[in-house]
C-alpha cells in the first residue's frame, strides 16, 4: 500500500458530502427542467430526464476536477483529484472517471467497495481512469 494513501473513510465521507450538494444541484436542475417541458406524461420524458440529469451533474463534477481538481466537498475535506502522475487532470480522464464512477456507484456501491480490496485503496473509478487523490496541504 501507497503510504500516502487516503483513508476510506475519510474519502467516503468526502463523497457523501459531494452526494448532499449533487441533490441540492439535482433539485433545482430538475425543477428548472420540469418548467421548461412542462408536460411530463409523454412518453420521452424519463429517458430526456436521465440523460439530462446526468449531464448536469456530470458538467459539475468534470468542471471542477479540470479546473483546480476539487469539488466543494473536497476543498473542504483538503482532497484533490489528480491524474496518476500528480498532474491536473484532462478532460479525458475527468469524463472517464464520471463515467466509471457513475457505473461502479450504481452498481450497489461495489466501486467504492472496491477500495477495501484494492492495493492502492482506490476508488475502482480512480483505478480505471488513471487518477488519485490526494491530500492537500495548506
Amino acid at each position: 500500500m501507497n503510504p500516502d494513501t487516503l483513508s476510506f473513510w475519510r474519502r467516503t465521507l468526502c463523497l457523501i458530502y459531494d452526494f448532499l450538494l449533487f441533490l441540492a444541484i439535482w433539485f433545482i436542475a430538475s425543477l428548472i427542467f420540469i418548467v421548461i417541458v412542462q408536460d411530463t406524461s409523454f412518453a420521452y420524458f424519463r429517458p430526456i430526464y436521465q440523460f439530462y440529469s446526468l449531464s448536469i451533474i456530470g458538467i459539475y463534477f468534470i468542471w471542477f476536477w479540470t479546473h483546480g481538481g476539487q469539488t466543494l466537498a473536497m476543498q473542504t475535506w483538503k482532497l484533490r483529484v489528480v491524474a496518476q502522475d500528480g498532474k491536473a487532470l484532462t478532460l479525458r480522464q475527468a469524463i472517464t472517471r464520471y463515467l466509471f464512477a457513475v457505473v461502479g456507484i450504481t452498481s450497489f456501491g461495489l466501486g467504492i467497495i472496491w477500495a477495501l480490496f484494492d492495493r492502492d485503496r482506490k476508488f475502482l473509478h480512480d483505478r480505471l481512469a488513471g487518477t488519485r487523490i490526494i491530500r492537500v496541504e495548506q
